[in-house]
């Protein structure tokens, strides 16, 4: 098949690769790794480097390039209908200090390091069984009235086996967004248990049986051959998936739940008619990551309906479902039992695909109210952290989806918190907006004096208003909220532009002085240093930052940086320290040191 309109430049295939850690009970083999270059098992891991990056709807690109180069950062890629940026830093960077910087920056919503991402499950002992967990969410009841036809699950995984006699005639066409290729075969094995755990065919007199059992896959690749992928290819992939009308994206895989970019790409779906299923996670206890609106994160329970030892939970947590000695597909031809929230997580997608094809005309947003309002209640009564808010009940689900009928026409609440109503503005100008809805706001769209600025999906909604494509005087500034019924509201102000003073502003060529004040040119040191430094500017100095030995080590807003240094953990010798001063038009001043240890 041709290439997609919007496939990220094969950016994925780094010169530093991550290792593989482990999965529950399942060594996978280690990728190699430069010296300088290898991290622990136990810590979080990343593309070194690299971030991604979405600046507010309406950014001009001048703007976000200005941004970046303050930190030596280069766009790589761009995963489109959302909007996020693939930025790659220079070698001596702090990707924790460029990103925790960035975070502050007003017109941007938000920057994170693309973290690595694992598959959530281990094999069990490879021989025949019974699918427990099939009678245990009511399936068969549920098959009376949809069995999925209709429906399509894209897998996020290691790509899937086409040939399995399973699951061979069931797929449609998908896309590599690793290697950014049509070739989805599966590389490790673990695509291929999560698609027959979803929709594995069934009445077939073959192997196993699963939730959507008429329902298409669409095999999609977010990792390299070891199992492990990023955040970056699980957002793209959706997205991918979106525009080709999949109905269901499920990605089994520990900690997608707290990134801000697959959250865009769960809501650029959602937006579509389509739900993000994805795997809450196998470690043992509670993650700190926030609820959100745009995906299904899902905890894996037992025969015994109770909480799977090993499953994650947190407020994150949406639902649960069936996730021990789960019999389903493997690469090959053959059938295995798994175990884990990788496949709890397909078991609710399954369902999701049941729900759709028996009323394809639901939104999303009415699918994933009846999914929840249907749950087993397990744990404290109502919503808790184990279980979100039961576990999953097909039967129950489908039922009831089956005559559920769109009523959404009440629409959201919108408000614009900045600027005031009344206030004067220059330059690039943060729009913050307020919206709520019953069901849920799709998009919130801005316009001035009648002209688009732009379009936003994600809350908080965020605008970035080039205030100098208008003339000076009375600007009326319009946001627009939509819910997935169409239903909308909308406020206005109206703000006074006044844009001499940036004009002023962008004549400025004249760099900031950087001064370092303590410790001297020559001197020696030892121990912890207070290294402190300021910068001067006729208009004002924005951005600090200090380098030890060419590294970044802090990056601070405003004119002034202090830094204790500890100099017990370098080498006896000569060291360099230099601290440079950006102002407000993007000007840099430097001034570096030599120092003796």
């Amino acid at each position: 098949m041709s290439a997609p309109q919007h496939s990220i430049s094969s950016f994925f295939h780094i010169s530093h690769r991550i290792p593989a850690l482990t999965c529950v009970a399942v060594a996978l083999g280690a990728l190699s790794l430069p010296a300088h270059a290898q991290v622990s098992q136990t810590e979080s891991q990343w593309v070194p480097g690299r971030l991604l990056v979405q600046p507010r709807a309406g950014l001009p690109e001048a703007e976000f390039e200005k941004i970046l180069k303050q930190h030596g950062g280069k766009q790589v890629g761009k995963i489109e209908g959302i909007n996020v940026r693939v930025i790659q830093l220079p070698p001596q960077a702090s990707e924790k200090a460029v990103e925790a910087l960035l975070k502050k920056n007003k017109h941007l919503k938000f920057a994170e390091r693309d973290m690595l991402i694992k598959p959530d499950a281990t094999a069990n002992d490879p021989y025949y069984g019974s699918a427990w967990h099939l009678s245990k969410i009511g399936v068969s009841s549920a098959w009376d009235v949809s069995t999925g036809r209709g429906a399509t699950i894209a897998i996020l995984d290691t790509g899937v086996d086409s040939n399995h006699p399973d699951l061979a005639g069931k797929m449609v066409s998908g896309w590599n967004c690793y290697d950014n290729s049509s070739n989805t075969a599966d590389v490790h094995g673990h695509g291929t248990a999560v698609a027959g755990t979803a929709a594995a065919a069934t009445n077939n007199a073959l192997g196993v049986a699963a939730p959507a059992a008429d329902a298409l896959i669409m095999p999609m690749r977010i990792t390299d051959t070891n199992g492990y992928g990023y955040w970056s290819a699980a957002a793209q992939c959706i997205t991918w998936a979106a525009d080709r009308g999949a109905n269901v994206a499920n990605i089994s895989f520990g900690g997608v739940s707290g990134s801000s970019t697959v959250q865009s790409a769960a809501q650029y779906l959602k937006n579509k008619g389509g739900l993000t299923v994805v795997a809450a996670g196998n470690n043992s206890g509670e993650e700190l990551i926030a609820a959100n609106s745009t995906m299904i994160s899902v905890s894996a329970t037992d025969s015994n309906d109770v909480k799977a030892s090993w499953s994650s939970y947190g407020k994150y947590v949406d639902i649960a479902a069936p996730g021990t000695n789960i019999w389903t597909t493997t690469r090959g031809g053959s059938y295995q039992k798994w175990q884990g929230t990788s496949f709890a997580s397909p078991v609710v997608a399954g369902v999701v695909g049941l729900m759709k094809a028996s009323n394809p005309a639901l939104g999303a947003a009415d699918i994933e109210k009846v999914l929840f309002s249907t749950a087993v209640d397990l744990g404290t009564t109502g919503w808790d952290a184990y279980y979100g808010n039961g576990r999953v009940d097909a039967a129950a689900a489908v039922k009831a989806v089956q005559t559920a009928q769109a009523s959404d026409t009440t629409a959201p609440s919108v408000g614009i918190s900045n600027p005031a109503a009344g206030s004067t503005v220059s330059g690039l100008v943060a729009v913050d907006v307020s919206a709520i809805d019953n069901v849920g706001v799709s998009r919130v769209e801005l316009t001035v004096n009648g002209k688009s600025v732009g379009s936003d999906t994600t809350a908080p909604f965020g605008f970035s208003w080039d205030s100098t494509t208008v003339a000076d005087g009375s600007a009326t500034v319009t946001a627009y909220a939509y819910d997935a019924a169409g239903n909308y509201a909308s406020k206005t102000v109206s703000v006074t532009v006044a844009n001499s003073a940036e004009k002023t502003l962008s004549a400025d060529t004249v760099a900031p002085v950087a001064t370092i004040s303590n410790p001297t040119g020559g001197s020696k040191v030892s121990g912890t240093v207070s290294v402190k430094g300021a910068g001067s500017d006729d208009a004002g100095v924005t951005l600090m930052r200090l380098y030890v030995n060419g590294k970044l080590v802090s990056s601070v807003n405003g004119a002034s940086l202090s830094y204790s240094w500890n100099t017990r953990k370098v080498a006896t010798g000569s060291h360099t320290l230099k601290l440079e001063a950006t102002d407000a038009a993007g000007n840099v001043g430097s001034q570096s040191i030599q120092v003796t240890r």
